[in-house]
C-alpha cells in the first residue's frame, strides 16, 4: 500500500486527501530506474558504484556519531522552472544517483540545467524515538530549498560547505517526503564557482550542479554538539578546543584525548568557551610522521551524558621564520620546502565527486608515493573525508577559496556572498591539521579588496599562513601587498619572486608539461591545452626532474620556499597531468620523480643549520618600528643612521644601505656587517655609537664589530634583533635617526626600535662592472673566448670578433653599460650604434629594441651583476624581473636561462656560458 506523506493514522481529512490523489493520477506512476550514463572516460572505480553503495562511509570524520542513516542512493529527479511550486506527492520522471552532480555520468542525468528537483521518501528508524532528527547535507551547488512533508524547512546558499536542519517538527510516523529544489547558474551567476563553466574549454571545466556530497540523517538530543574548533598550541603544550552546540541550557563538556587506547589528557568546561586540553610531550604531526590523537567529547547535564561525539586532532605549528636571511615557512619550527601539485579535484565519471572513498584517497596517496609533501587544492573545497585522508596520510594542504568568475567585476551582493562562503570554508575545516595555508584569491579572477580579505582571513585564523593572491605577477592580478607569501606563477618555469623582508617567496604554479596518451584523454570541445607538449614518458621524466633540481637552485637563491606543479592529473582537455584523467597511467618514472623530491626536501631541511641569516649574502636592514618602515640602516660619513630609501633613491644611498653579512669577526656563530661600497670595513660600536671603520686587526675591533642574532624583541616572526657580542644585554637600535648599541629597556618602543627586518639589498648588483662607459662582453666558455656578445637584425648573438673584423661588427659588439632602466643598482646595455635601444629579453630570447617607456620594457632590459657563475672570475648578469635567470649564450644565440630546462635552458655548460668578461670596447 502507498502511505501518503503528511498524514497520520488518525484524523485523515477527505478535503486534504483529494488534491493529492488527483495530482498522483495525472503524473507517471513510477520514475525511470537509474542507469549509468556512459562517462567520457571510466576509472577503475566506476563499476563499483551502484544505488546500494553510493559513498556509504560516514562523511564527517571530525564530528562522528555512530547512529546515522545514509540517504545517498537513488532519488527521483525532475526539471524545474523559476517560481514553480514544489512537486509534492508527485513521481518525478527520472532517477538520479545522489551524491553525484547531474553533469556526471554516475548521476544518471549527464546534463546541465540551472533548476532541478530532487525527491525521495525516508522512514525514521524506530530506535530514534524521542530524539531530534538532523538532516545533513555535505554540499549542494548552489542554492538549495529543502522541504519535508510539504513544508519548507530551510534554504542554503553556497556550493562548497555543509549545512543541517532539525527536521523533527516536520516528521510523521511513517514515510516522509523529502524534496530539494536546487538553483545553480554556474558561471552565469555571480557566486564562487572555481573552475566550473557552462562552456568548458582549456583550463575551465564542466560544471557540477546539485547535490554533490553525502546526505544523511542522525538522531541527537535537544542539547547537542554542532562543531569542534581545534587549534594546536605546540609551544604551550595544549590543544585549544572550543565546543559549539545548540539547544543548550547549562550543560558542560568533557574532552578526553587518546593515543591509541591510552588516555593522555582530559578537561571539562563550558560550551562555547576555549578550553586548553593539555597534551604533554606531544607527538608532532608532519608529512614524515602524521600522528593523530583520538578525541572523545561529551556534553553533560549534571553527571549524565546527553550527547557524545568522537574526533581526532594533530599537534603541529606553522609559521614564518628567518632561515638563511629570508622569511621561510616553518613546520614545527623547522623549514621544509613545500613541494606539491595543483589538484583540481575533477573526475571523468563523477566530475566534482570521486566515485568511491578509495578513489578519493588515491590522489592523495599518489602524491605521497611520488615524494610530494603538499597539495594545493585549487579553487575547490573537497568533502571532509578528503581532508581526513590528507590528515591521516600526511600531506600539507594549501586550501584555495573558490573564486568568482574571472570575466566579471563582482557586485556588492556577490562580494557579500563570497565572504559568507569564505567564512563557512574556514569554520568547516579549521580543525584539519593538514591545512597550513589559506589561498584567498587567484590570478585576479573576480578580485577585489585584496589586502582587506587577506587581513580578514588572518583575523579568522591567525594560526595559519595566508596567501593574499596566488599569481601576483600574472593575468592582471593586483597584489594586496600583505599576507605571508609573495606568490608567482611561471609557465613552464620554474621561477621565483625576489626575496622580501616580510613575505616568503613561493611559486604558486609552474610546469604544465603535456603528454597525450590515446584512449586516456577526453576534451569537451575536441581541443587540448598544454604549456609544453612532450613526445614520450622518458622525455617528460627528464624535463620534470630537471625542473625539480632547478627548484633547489632557486631555493638557495633568491630564496624560494614552495612550488606547485601543474598538475597531478589531466583534467578534460588539459593534458598537463602526471597521471591521465582516468588515473590509469602514470606518465613519469615514479622512482626518479620521488628521488628528485626527496633530494629537494632534504636540502631544504639542511638550511635550518644556517642560522637566521646565513653568510655571504648581501642584505639591507629595515626599520620595523610602526610608521618608520620606509627607513633602513645606512652609513654616512662613517656613522650609522637610518634613512628613507625607495626605488628612486640615488646609487650612493642604495650602496650605503647594503651590507654583506659575514660570519662574526670575533665569533663565527654571530655576524658582522661589511658595507657593499667599502670592502674591508665593518659596522662596529664605539662608545655605544654605531660607525663604519676599516678593520684594524685588533681583537677589540673584531668584538665591537660582532653581533649575535636573537629572536625579534618585538615578537615579529620575520624580524631579528642583534645583541652586541661584547656587551651582553645591549642591542643594535635606532633612536631618532641615529643607530646605537643600548642596554635593553623593557618598553614596547625599545623592542620595536631594536628589531630589524632582513630585506633584499637595495644595491642589487653583487659584482662590479664599469657603469657609464662603452664595453664589450667576451665569452668565457673554453674554446669560444674569441666570441663576443653582439646584436644583428635585432637579435642578440655571439660572434668571433678580432682586429680585422668589419666596423659594423665591432660596433654591434659594443655596448654602453648604463644604470639599469628599472633599477640604478643594476645595468642596462645600450647599443653603441643604435643609441636609445637596449638589449632586453622577450619570451626569454635576448634582442635589441628601442625603449617604449613601459615598466615592462625597463625591467626586461635590466640585469644585475653577480660574481661569475663559473667560479673563475668574470661577471654573470641576472635578469632583474626573473630572479635565477641569467644572460647566457647557446649555439651562438643569447637567452636568459636558468640552466634547468632543455636546449638553450639546459644545464650543460650553463655556468660557463652564463659568465662573461667585461673588456675594452671593440668600438670606443
Amino acid at each position: 500500500m502507498i502511505r501518503l506523506p503528511g498524514f497520520t493514522r488518525r484524523g485523515r481529512a477527505v478535503s486534504r486527501l483529494l488534491p493529492l490523489f488527483c495530482a498522483l493520477l495525472s503524473l507517471p506512476s513510477a520514475q525511470a530506474a537509474w542507469s549509468l550514463k556512459a562517462p567520457p572516460l571510466t576509472t577503475q572505480w566506476t563499476s563499483q558504484v551502484s544505488p546500494t553503495n553510493a559513498l556509504p562511509e560516514y562523511p564527517r570524520p571530525q564530528l562522528v556519531r555512530t547512529d546515522w542513516l545514509n540517504l545517498n542512493g537513488e532519488w527521483q529527479f525532475g526539471n524545474a522552472t523559476a517560481g514553480q511550486t514544489p512537486p509534492f506527492g508527485q513521481t518525478l520522471a527520472e532517477s538520479v544517483l545522489v551524491p553525484y552532480p547531474i553533469e556526471s555520468g554516475l548521476s544518471g542525468i549527464k546534463r546541465h540545467q540551472d533548476r532541478m528537483w530532487y525527491r525521495r521518501t525516508f522512514t525514521v528508524p524506530s530506535g530514534w524515538s524521542g530524539r531530534r532528527v538532523q538532516l545533513n547535507f555535505g554540499a549542494v551547488d548552489w542554492e538549495a530549498n529543502v522541504y519535508v512533508n510539504r513544508q519548507l524547512v530551510g534554504t542554503h546558499k553556497g556550493g562548497f560547505d555543509g549545512f543541517s536542519f532539525d527536521v523533527t517538527p516536520y516528521l510523521n510516523g511513517g514515510a516522509n517526503e523529502l524534496i530539494v529544489g536546487v538553483y545553480d547558474p554556474t558561471d552565469a551567476g555571480g557566486q564562487p564557482v572555481g573552475k566550473q563553466t557552462n562552456n568548458p574549454q582549456g583550463i575551465e571545466y564542466t560544471g557540477a550542479s546539485g547535490i554533490w556530497q553525502t546526505v544523511w540523517l542522525e538522531p541527537t538530543a535537544s542539547a547537542r554538539i554542532t562543531r569542534l574548533d581545534m587549534t594546536p598550541d605546540v609551544p604551550g603544550g595544549a590543544l585549544r578546543l572550543t565546543v559549539r552546540g545548540e539547544g543548550l541550557s547549562g550543560q558542560t563538556v568533557e574532552a578526553v584525548a587518546f593515543d591509541g587506547s591510552t588516555q593522555v589528557a582530559s578537561i571539562t568546561g563550558g560550551v562555547g568557551a576555549e578550553l586548553r586540553l593539555p597534551v604533554p610531550n606531544a607527538k608532532l604531526w608532519s608529512p614524515d610522521s602524521p600522528f593523530l590523537y583520538d578525541l572523545r567529547v561529551s556534553l553533560k547535564s549534571g553527571g549524565t551524558v546527553v550527547d557524545q561525539v568522537t574526533s581526532y586532532f594533530g599537534m603541529r605549528s606553522i609559521g614564518l621564520k628567518l632561515v638563511g636571511g629570508v622569511p621561510r615557512p616553518v613546520l614545527n619550527g623547522q623549514f621544509v620546502f613545500h613541494v606539491g601539485t595543483l589538484d583540481q579535484g575533477y573526475w571523468p565519471d563523477g566530475v566534482y565527486t570521486a566515485p568511491t572513498d578509495a578513489a578519493l584517497k588515491f590522489d592523495i596517496q599518489k602524491h605521497k608515493d611520488l615524494g610530494f609533501n603538499m597539495i594545493r587544492k585549487h579553487i575547490k573545497v573537497e568533502p571532509q573525508r578528503w581532508f581526513y585522508w590528507a590528515d591521516k596520510l600526511g600531506l600539507l594542504v594549501w586550501q584555495d577559496m573558490p573564486c568568482m568568475d574571472s570575466g566579471k567585476t563582482p557586485t556588492a551582493a556577490a562580494r557579500t556572498q563570497f565572504e559568507l562562503e569564505m567564512r563557512e570554508m574556514f569554520d568547516e575545516h579549521l580543525s584539519s591539521p593538514s591545512i597550513v595555508v589559506w589561498v584567498i584569491q587567484n590570478e585576479g579572477w573576480g578580485q577585489y579588496d585584496q589586502a582587506r580579505l587577506a587581513d580578514l582571513a588572518k583575523s579568522w585564523d591567525p594560526s595559519r599562513l595566508v596567501d593574499n593572491m596566488s599569481g601576483i605577477n600574472c593575468c592582471g592580478a593586483v597584489d594586496g601587498g600583505n599576507g605571508d607569501f609573495a606568490d608567482w606563477h611561471v609557465y613552464v618555469g620554474p621561477g621565483s619572486p625576489p626575496a622580501s623582508a616580510t613575505r616568503a617567496a613561493v611559486l604558486g604554479e609552474f610546469g604544465g608539461l603535456g603528454l597525450k596518451i590515446d584512449g586516456h584523454y577526453w576534451s569537451p570541445n575536441g581541443q587540448i591545452f598544454v604549456y609544453e607538449m612532450l613526445p614520450d614518458s622518458a622525455t617528460l621524466t627528464s624535463r620534470f626532474v630537471a625542473m625539480v633540481q632547478g627548484l633547489q637552485t632557486l631555493m638557495n637563491r633568491p630564496g624560494l620556499n614552495a612550488s606547485v606543479y601543474t598538475e597531478i592529473t589531466d583534467v578534460e582537455g588539459e593534458l598537463n597531468g602526471l597521471f591521465t584523467y582516468d588515473r590509469a597511467i602514470l606518465k613519469v618514472d615514479a622512482a626518479q620523480v620521488r628521488t628528485a623530491h626527496q633530494n629537494l626536501i632534504a636540502a631544504s631541511k639542511a638550511l635550518n643549520g644556517q642560522g637566521l641569516l646565513g653568510a655571504g649574502a648581501h642584505r639591507s636592514l629595515q626599520v620595523m618600528s610602526p610608521g618608520y618602515t620606509n627607513r633602513y640602516l645606512r652609513h654616512i660619513e662613517s656613522l650609522g643612521v637610518t634613512e628613507a630609501v625607495d626605488s628612486g633613491s640615488n646609487g650612493t644611498l642604495k650602496q650605503d644601505t647594503t651590507f654583506r653579512i659575514v660570519p662574526g669577526l670575533a665569533d663565527a656563530s654571530c655576524y658582522s656587517f661589511e658595507p657593499r661600497n667599502f670592502p674591508g670595513s665593518y659596522l662596529r660600536h664605539f662608545n655605544s655609537r654605531i660607525r663604519r671603520d676599516a678593520r684594524d686587526g685588533s681583537a677589540l675591533f673584531d668584538q665591537d664589530a660582532t653581533f649575535c642574532a636573537r629572536a625579534a624583541l618585538d615578537g615579529s616572526p620575520t624580524g631579528v634583533s642583534f645583541e652586541a657580542k661584547n656587551k651582553p644585554g645591549a642591542y643594535l637600535r635606532h633612536r631618532n635617526s641615529e643607530v646605537w648599541v643600548d642596554a635593553l629597556e623593557n618598553t614596547t618602543g625599545f623592542r620595536q626600535d631594536a628589531t630589524w627586518g632582513i630585506g633584499a639589498p637595495w644595491w642589487r648588483s653583487e659584482a662590479n662592472a664599469p657603469q657609464g662607459s662603452f664595453q664589450s662582453l667576451q665569452v668565457t666558455t673554453s674554446g669560444y673566448t674569441n666570441r663576443y656578445l653582439r646584436h644583428i637584425d635585432g637579435a642578440a648573438k655571439t660572434e668571433v670578433v678580432d682586429g680585422g673584423s668589419a666596423a659594423v661588427l665591432k660596433q654591434d659588439a659594443t655596448f654602453k653599460l648604463v644604470a639599469g632602466l628599472a633599477d640604478s643598482s643594476c645595468y642596462s646595455f645600450e647599443s653603441r650604434n643604435y643609441p636609445g635601444q637596449y638589449l632586453r629579453h622577450f619570451n626569454s630570447r635576448v634582442r635589441r629594441d628601442a625603449s617604449d617607456g613601459s615598466t615592462v620594457f625597463a625591467q626586461d632590459a635590466t640585469f644585475c651583476a653577480r660574481p661569475g657563475l663559473s667560479g673563475g672570475g668574470g661577471v654573470s648578469f641576472e635578469s632583474y624581473n626573473f630572479p635565477g635567470k641569467y644572460l647566457r649564450h647557446y649555439a651562438s644565440e643569447v637567452w636568459i636561462a636558468a640552466g634547468f630546462g632543455k636546449d638553450w635552458d639546459s644545464g650543460s655548460g650553463f655556468n660557463a656560458d652564463a659568465t662573461w668578461s667585461v673588456v675594452a670596447p671593440w668600438a670606443p
